[in-house]
């Protein structure tokens, strides 16, 4: 019965958070309201770590609300069922675009669609760097909360990736070096 009503409960979730991981939050807060499988507080938790792990926030939250209600099974279920929606959508929409591809509209619509998908990466870029490493806000003086320590890793890491000899690395070796700058110097 707990396998059901992940199934469902992320199936309906993954079926309605149109617009990526963080949609899904309004979705996963209900959900720790309505079932045992996760407090507020957890939730909480498992975002800041899924924001700073690889892969999808929403999948990364239904595969640890998964695993604390049923264990290994609960959280494929949970990641699976929460997938599921997107995948069954992105098939049909594919099949649908493949005969309408050389279409003048389609066209269009996709070159409109560029620019705002740049806008909103570089948005979230932003917001990123400004909250990891800057720490801006309108109520704090420019730069007083700014941990110049993180700038410098920051820096640091956008130069090394710039490097055309290091641009090849796979990106867990950045993600490794800035793990054990950390470490190293207590950030």
């Amino acid at each position: 019965m707990i396998f059901l009503t992940l199934f469902l409960e992320f199936f309906k979730i993954g079926l309605f958070a149109v617009g990526g991981g963080l949609a899904t939050i309004p979705f996963l807060y209900e959900l720790a309201a309505k079932y045992p499988w996760l407090t507020p507080q957890q939730l909480a938790d498992i975002i800041a770590v899924a924001e700073s792990t690889p892969g999808p926030i929403g999948i990364n939250c239904a595969t640890y609300a998964g695993f604390n209600a049923a264990g290994v099974p609960g959280a494929i279920v949970a990641t699976l069922s929460l997938v599921l929606p997107s995948f069954i959508i992105i098939l049909i929409v594919s099949r649908f675009l493949s005969k309408y591809n050389e279409n003048k509209l389609v066209k269009r619509t996709f070159s409109a669609l560029r620019p705002a998908a740049t806008g909103l990466i570089a948005a979230s870029a932003f917001t990123v760097v400004n909250d990891a490493v800057f720490k801006l806000s309108s109520d704090v003086p420019l730069f007083s909360s700014t941990d110049i320590k993180c700038v410098i890793l920051f820096v640091v890491l956008l130069v090394l990736t710039n490097i055309k000899k290091l641009k090849n690395l796979h990106p867990l070796a950045f993600i490794g070096f800035a793990a054990l700058v950390s470490i190293i110097f207590s950030f």
